[in-house]
């Protein structure tokens, strides 16, 4: 029977283990996730909501433009044309707004995977940049060496 109890013990402190372990991590998993409400709170205080999805922003860029074009005003076309030429624009502008939503509606991922490849392509425009950057900087530009090298070929096809 003495053996018996050691076992229980051990199978109670264990179990004490696991429970003080599992009260630990949800402390833990608590204390982390007020962190993070608490830095995302100071951001938005800081810099404002953050950008919705790419098709969000594509909506309001498109909105912002149709409300500019069409607060905007002809002083070219005089009075008399400039109430023909407005109402052309508005007309345009809705056109546009009527073509794009349905697009943006059905297909919102689709822009944020045009935003991603966006990113990407700029990411390796500015790689290959900075690689002829480094080319051109690292060449030996002694001054005593001017005019006695081997000309560059440049190909102007």
């Amino acid at each position: 029977m003495s053996e018996e109890r050691p076992t229980s013990d051990a199978a109670q402190e264990a179990t004490d283990e696991v429970r003080a372990s599992d009260v630990d991590a949800d402390a833990w998993a608590t204390a982390t996730a007020e962190d993070l409400a608490a830095e995302k709170a100071r951001r938005r205080a800081q810099y404002g909501a953050p950008p919705g999805s790419a098709a969000e922003e594509l909506r309001k860029l498109v909105d912002a433009v149709a409300d500019k074009l069409s607060g905007m005003q002809s002083p070219l076309l005089g009075a008399v044309a400039g109430g023909a030429a407005q109402q052309m624009v508005n007309q345009v502008v809705q056109q546009a707004k009527a073509a794009v939503e349905p697009v943006m509606e059905r297909n919102p991922d689709v822009f944020d995977h045009l935003a991603a490849a966006g990113t990407e392509l700029l990411a390796a425009y500015r790689s290959a940049v900075e690689a002829q950057e480094r080319r051109w900087t690292s060449r030996d530009t002694d001054p005593r060496d001017e005019g006695t090298g081997p000309g560059e070929h440049i190909d102007l096809d």
